[in-house]
């Protein structure tokens, strides 16, 4: 026990390997001198985008509460920021929600998407290692919610897709391409 009562939360498991086994692996790789020099994973944006909800105000109940499943956590609701008068959209509907991870539930969500949600999409041959971009960012989208076990196939009213991105401190492409490579990302083979 802590002093404030609780017990501290262990260490996730991607976490720890990120600390003892591939920052060493890339300060070797490219020749850092210091620990901090080597690049990591600062945060995880989860995005849904819902067009669908200027048509069905449930679309963003359901997203929401899809969203908070498979992260573990709250998400915000996006608004439009302008008006458009072909999609009879009006500035400040929603039409989206996000979520963006940090610490200990970005980790989590990291080892949960890379050993059990990428391998369990249909026809999965692994992912684009070209998705980088530019500043060592990687973005990858999934077609359906249901390959994130926390989501009953039963209680969802429809399969919407959703954007994941994971923003490193990496200078170059590169670099964030061996950091994820060494993290088990199940890049294609080019």
């Amino acid at each position: 026990m802590s002093e404030n009562g609780k017990t501290p939360r262990p260490t996730p498991r991607l976490k720890e390997r990120y600390q003892q086994e591939i920052v060493p692996a890339l300060m070797k790789e490219f020749g850092y001198s210091n620990v901090m020099q080597a690049p990591r994973v600062t945060k995880i944006a989860v995005n849904i985008g819902l067009g669908e909800a200027l048509t069905n105000s449930r679309a963003i109940e359901a997203a929401t509460g899809d969203l908070a499943k498979m992260t573990g956590q709250r998400p915000v609701v996006t608004k439009a920021r302008h008006s458009i008068a072909t999609y009879k959209l009006r500035e400040g509907m929603p039409i989206g929600a996000k979520v963006t991870l940090r610490g200990a539930r970005m980790w989590d969500f990291l080892d949960r998407l890379i050993s059990v949600v990428l391998p369990r999409q249909r026809d999965f041959q692994g992912i684009s290692p070209d998705s980088f971009d530019g500043r060592g960012n990687y973005s990858l989208g999934l077609r359906e919610q249901l390959v994130f076990p926390e989501i009953d196939y039963d209680s969802i009213d429809k399969v919407r897709g959703l954007e994941v991105t994971i923003v490193t401190t990496a200078g170059t492409d590169e670099e964030a391409r061996r950091l994820l490579a060494l993290m088990d990302m199940p890049f294609r083979r080019s």
